[in-house]
């Protein structure tokens, strides 16, 4: 296992130093014209003609910012979380998300803010089709899982989920995802998946479901990087999605001034978010940072404009510390 896991890292790191970035038809998060820039001579061409990067089980497309499910939809690979914002806080930090090209959306029930998060997409005038929501549902929910799922439809008012998850492992949880899977097949949802499910839980729940998940979302920054995990759900053909990439609260500012991740900021003249979010996409990891700062959402999208080199992404994977700072 250990030589296999090391395989594919280098694998990873092979792929990944080539860079590559989005078209300048992208919406723009720089600073002087608003527009993330192309820089086309460190792309990596596909048949298709379009930039991407590979990774086992699914490929990122930097040109549309957007990776295939393993069920045909496309998710962006960079967005917005919505954790502990209020309605009002909610409601603005998805418009600035919207207005400045993002398109990826994280809440919960358990958020308690779905409707502030519906009303600012009806509000923002962009077509729905283009914007991915993603919502769960908490293992409370999971004894009436039908009737959670009508209450985030009716909160949301959007029409469908894109993507719902199991919030974490409870009892019932089974059950509750054969129900999203009946809602799959009725189209009120999109895709399915789970959230804080590691290796040893997805090899028991996997064989119970009969839609493979198309998401797994974990804790994943610098101090805690599930490398064996992340590797493990990619090989499935599951695209994973982290949270808390700047190391949950209490500990961002520390990991912003790491003087390894600092060091790698200031030779590519970007701040240490950027930096940690970009080891996150450069390692085939979707990121939805949270914030409520208009600024730092629109930096946080603002990724695709350099590269980190192999040594840098080696340097960042010597960090691991193996600190999970969420509770579950």
């Amino acid at each position: 296992m250990t030589q296999t896991v090391l395989a594919w890292v280098m694998t990873f790191l092979m792929l990944t130093s080539c860079g590559t970035q989005p078209s300048p038809e992208q919406p723009d998060t720089n600073e002087t014209d608003g527009s993330i820039q192309a820089e086309q001579d460190t792309a990596v061409s596909s048949d298709s003609g379009g930039p991407e990067a590979s990774k086992p089980g699914y490929t990122f497309d930097f040109e549309t910012w957007t990776v295939t499910l393993n069920n045909g939809y496309e998710m962006p690979i960079a967005g917005l979380g919505t954790y502990a914002l209020s309605d009002e806080e909610c409601y603005n930090s998805v418009a600035a998300l919207l207005e400045v090209g993002g398109r990826l959306i994280d809440t919960a029930s358990y958020y308690g803010n779905e409707e502030a998060v519906g009303r600012a997409i009806r509000d923002s005038g962009v077509p729905r089709e283009e914007i991915f929501v993603t919502t769960k549902l908490y293992p409370t929910e999971f004894d009436d899982p039908e009737g959670a799922i009508e209450g985030c439809l009716e909160r949301l008012e959007i029409g469908y989920i894109d993507l719902m998850l199991l919030h974490h492992p409870g009892t019932g949880d089974v059950e509750a995802y054969h129900a999203m899977e009946q809602a799959v097949a009725d189209g009120k949802i999109h895709s399915i998946g789970l959230s804080n499910w590691y290796i040893e839980e997805l090899e028991v729940f996997l064989p119970q479901v009969n839609i493979t998940p198309a998401v797994v979302q974990n804790e994943i920054h610098p101090y805690y990087q599930e490398q064996e995990v992340v590797l493990y759900i990619q090989s499935l053909g599951i695209v994973v999605n982290g949270y808390s990439p700047f190391g949950g609260r209490g500990h961002t500012s520390e990991l912003f001034a790491d003087p390894v991740i600092s060091k790698i900021a200031e030779t590519h003249g970007v701040t240490s978010a950027q930096v940690i979010l970009r080891w996150n996409i450069q390692r085939g990891v979707v990121v939805n940072p949270g914030s409520s700062n208009p600024d730092h959402i629109q930096e946080n999208l603002d990724v695709f404009g350099f590269t980190l080199t192999s040594e840098e992404m080696e340097q960042i994977a010597s960090l691991e510390r193996g600190e999970k700072h969420e509770w579950y």
